[in-house]
């Protein structure tokens, strides 16, 4: 049985049918360019064709008559821009789609130390990555600065190589060929004037060429110890000074500082230069989708925050552990260590969105706020002896192959002190978390790569079966997978099916490559793309890097006066001394 379409329908469909003869009768004369078809596509019918057709001369459009829409079939073969109605709208867009705001405007990017292997395995895969999925403007340009005698050509195959490589997203030509007409390559160190007045043409070049209306990030891909040098260049080649409308920023990478004095002196040379504001410190955990997912998980659902208190949390394990040793890192590993190289930063970031209370609103200001509040309320043990814990991996067996102990690592010192394992107890000294332990642990040649957020609950305070009906029951627990499973877990007692009342810990589980279509950006994805933007919701600001100082600081002086550190085998879970570390708090360490 057939119904009577409502007017308004017919009228839409004989307006899409007309268009639809107009395109084809279009498309007989020959091809449209695509800026045209563009355009004829958004007014409902299709423009004139190329300068062929221009030349026989347009006729005047006849008016479209009310409440009908344009007659695109008569315009169309005529050569006249039909007129699309005021209601129009693109059916093809859909309204809840909010990926489309996300686009960078005209900008380039500048990466300092494009050589090394952040840059070939992240960086350029990253941005390849943002281009292939459309985030990136038309004339995005991608220059690097390095001690390499090359051409742009050669440094437009180094990337070439490291997509082909490394890209998450399938490779296109198309996509390859319009992104690399716009890189160039600076040779030279970080002393050199003459480079640095080459990158500066460069970038002037670029602007007229490529339309990147002097929007410029410039990324320090590059050791610690040539942060300063960089930017003190930028500041007298004029590179830092963004032209009238536009903007420059910095993007600099960990680990920034080795303790709080020498945070606060980067932080003020670089502020000399750049505006905090301005300033994009990376932390590519906080570029993970499960780390986000920590504030969809408290803020946006209603059930988890009465429990996320001190009443019903018993405490709160952050883990990130690694089943590689330093590899060729021993000259940046030694004298560094796990706690300064993760703890500092990473993991005390989870904790600051774990512990956090609601921010007014999703922007870097009310995030930073808030994280400030826990990391400023954050409470050493009285005893550092009995609840921290550093270690050395020795050698072992690990993944069906024999390796070597830290101290027998290439270029790495004998006597070294160096943590390669580090576990801290920490509280909290607010309303929320008082009496609630933090337990935050990494290292290297652990049992497998892992990075999880356990919140641990309390015991139901009575229980009406008899303990053997609860013998296997733990507590409790919903775990944040923050890689490489990303997802989240959530523990509790159910009964075993039988006729007895036999109760035991069963999980329910949420992954994100299961329940979303879409697979997840890489991190170094989506931060690039924010710095683009100019998005520093998920980038730590100085504060943030210097209370992290503050934390970390008593404990590393505490480590350099007090022994050395225990040893663990590789392919364990760390030195027996974490173990006993939690014991004498009655609990014990999850099993990632």
């Amino acid at each position: 049985m057939s119904e009577d379409l409502p007017a308004t329908t017919v009228e839409e469909t004989k307006a899409t049918k007309e268009a639809k003869e107009a395109r084809l009768a279009q498309e007989a004369d020959g091809p449209l360019h695509a800026e045209q078809a563009e355009e004829a596509g958004a007014a409902g019918g299709a423009k004139p064709a190329g300068p062929a057709k221009a030349r026989r001369g347009p006729k005047k459009a006849a008016p479209a008559r009310a409440g009908k829409g344009a007659k695109g079939k008569a315009a169309d073969v005529k050569g006249v821009t039909p007129v699309a109605p005021l209601d129009w709208s693109n059916p093809l867009r859909d309204p809840q789609d909010r990926r489309l705001p996300r686009i960078a405007g005209p900008s380039g990017l500048v990466i300092f130390g494009v050589t090394g292997d952040l840059s070939r395995r992240k960086l350029m895969p990253a941005v390849y990555d943002l281009a292939n999925r459309g985030l990136l403007p038309p004339g995005f340009s991608l220059v690097g600065f390095a001690r390499r005698d090359w051409e742009d050509q050669d440094f437009a195959q180094v990337v070439h190589d490291a997509v082909k490589e490394h890209a998450r997203t399938p490779f296109r030509e198309e996509v390859w060929q319009q992104l690399s007409e716009g890189m160039r390559f600076i040779p030279g160190d970080f002393d050199d004037d003459d480079a640095f007045e080459q990158l500066r043409k460069a970038v002037e070049e670029l602007d007229a060429s490529r339309g990147t209306s002097g929007n410029y990030a410039f990324y320090l891909s590059v050791p610690p110890k040539f942060f300063p040098k960089v930017v003190q260049q930028l500041k007298k080649h004029g590179l830092a000074d963004a032209p009238e409308g536009s903007w420059r920023r910095a993007v600099i990478e960990k680990p920034f500082g080795h303790d709080l004095e020498s945070a606060r002196d980067l932080n003020a040379l670089v502020h000399e230069v750049f505006d905090p504001e301005q300033v994009f410190r990376i932390d590519h955990y906080l570029g993970k989708e499960t780390v986000q997912n920590i504030l969809a998980l408290r803020f946006a659902n209603q059930m988890y925050e009465p429990i996320w208190n001190r009443s019903y949390v018993d405490h709160v394990q952050i883990t990130m552990a690694e089943d590689i040793g330093i590899g060729g890192r021993a000259g940046y590993y030694d004298g560094i260590g796990a706690a300064r190289d993760v703890i500092q930063n990473h993991l005390l970031q989870l904790m600051a969105l774990t512990a956090m209370e609601e921010p007014a609103s999703f922007d870097a200001a009310s995030l930073l706020t808030e994280k400030l509040k826990v990391l400023k309320a954050v409470r050493l043990p009285e005893d550092l002896g009995d609840h921290t814990v550093r270690g050395q991996y020795a050698g072992g067996w690990q993944g069906g192959a024999q390796v070597p102990g830290y101290l027998e690592e290439d270029g790495i010192d004998p006597a070294s002190t160096t943590d390669t394992y580090a576990a801290i107890k920490l509280g909290v000294d607010n309303r929320r978390w008082a009496g609630v332990p933090f337990y935050l642990r990494t290292g290297k040649r652990l049992g497998r790569r892992v990075t999880e957020i356990a919140v641990v609950f309390q015991r139901a305070p009575h229980s009406p079966f008899d303990s053997t009906a609860t013998e296997e029951l733990g507590e409790n627990a919903i775990v944040i997978r923050v890689q490489p499973d990303e997802g989240m877990t959530v523990r509790f007692g159910s009964k075993v099916p039988g006729t007895s009342m036999e109760i035991r810990d069963v999980s329910m589980d949420f992954a994100y490559g299961e329940s979303f279509t879409e697979s997840s950006p890489e991190a170094y994805e989506r931060l690039i793309l924010d710095v683009l933007l100019g998005d520093a919701n998920l980038f730590p600001r100085h504060q943030e890097v210097e209370e992290s100082w503050r934390i970390l600081d008593p404990i590393e002086e505490y480590w350099d006066t007090h022994g050395r550190p225990a040893q663990y085998d590789s392919g364990g879970w760390g030195p027996r001394e974490a173990d006993e570390m939690l014991a004498r708090d009655g609990r014990s360490w999850r099993r990632p």
